[in-house]
C-alpha cells in the first residue's frame, strides 16, 4: 500500500510540476512592451547601415526589422512599433508605441546633428520639430493620405520636397 501512495504522491507531484511550467507563464505579468523604449543619441545607425528600401532607409528600434521592411515594401499599412525611417541623414521619424501621440499617429520626429563621431538629437517631439530648413516635419506628413500612414512619399498626397532622386 505504501508503494502506491508513494507511487501516486510522485506522479501528482509530477503533474503539478508540468502544469506550474506549462501554466506558471501564462499567469506571470505580462513583459514590458518592446515599443517601451528609451531613444537617445545612440539609439539611430548611420543612414548608410540601415536598410535600403526604395528610395529611403529603414530600421527598427525594437528588433522588427522585418515588419518595418514589410510596409515599406508594400508602400501601405501600418508600421509596426520600433519603426525608424530616414530619407535625409538628418530628418527620422520613429513610430512609438500606440497612444504615444494620437496626433502624429504615434510618430516621433527627430532633427540630428552629425558629425564623424556619430549623430546627435538636435531637436524631437511631435508636431513643433521643424527641419534646418525651416520646415515643419508634421505640417508636411500629416498631409499623407491615412493608408500611409503619416509616411510621404511621390504620390502620397504630401507637397513635394526638394530633392532630386537619382535612378
Amino acid at each position: 500500500m505504501k508503494t502506491i501512495q508513494s507511487a501516486v504522491s510522485g506522479a501528482l507531484k509530477l503533474c503539478i510540476s508540468i502544469a506550474v511550467v506549462i501554466v506558471g507563464p501564462a499567469l506571470a505579468a505580462p513583459a514590458p512592451s518592446p515599443a517601451s523604449f528609451p531613444i537617445s543619441d545612440k539609439s539611430f545607425k548611420c543612414i548608410t547601415e540601415m536598410t535600403h528600401v526604395r528610395h529611403f532607409y529603414v530600421d527598427n528600434l525594437a528588433g522588427n526589422l522585418q515588419g518595418t521592411v514589410k510596409v515599406a515594401q508594400a508602400a501601405t499599412g501600418n508600421y509596426p512599433v520600433g519603426s525608424v525611417l530616414q530619407l535625409v541623414p538628418t530628418e527620422v521619424m520613429v513610430k512609438r508605441e500606440k497612444g504615444f501621440n494620437a496626433t502624429t499617429r504615434d510618430w516621433e520626429f527627430f532633427e540630428l546633428n552629425l558629425s564623424p563621431d556619430g549623430s546627435t538629437i538636435h531637436t524631437r517631439g511631435f508636431q513643433e520639430v521643424n527641419n534646418r530648413f525651416g520646415g515643419n516635419c508634421f505640417t508636411c506628413h500629416v498631409k499623407a493620405r491615412a493608408e500611409f500612414d503619416l509616411v510621404c512619399d511621390n504620390n502620397h498626397g504630401c507637397d513635394p520636397i526638394p530633392i532630386t532622386r537619382g535612378p
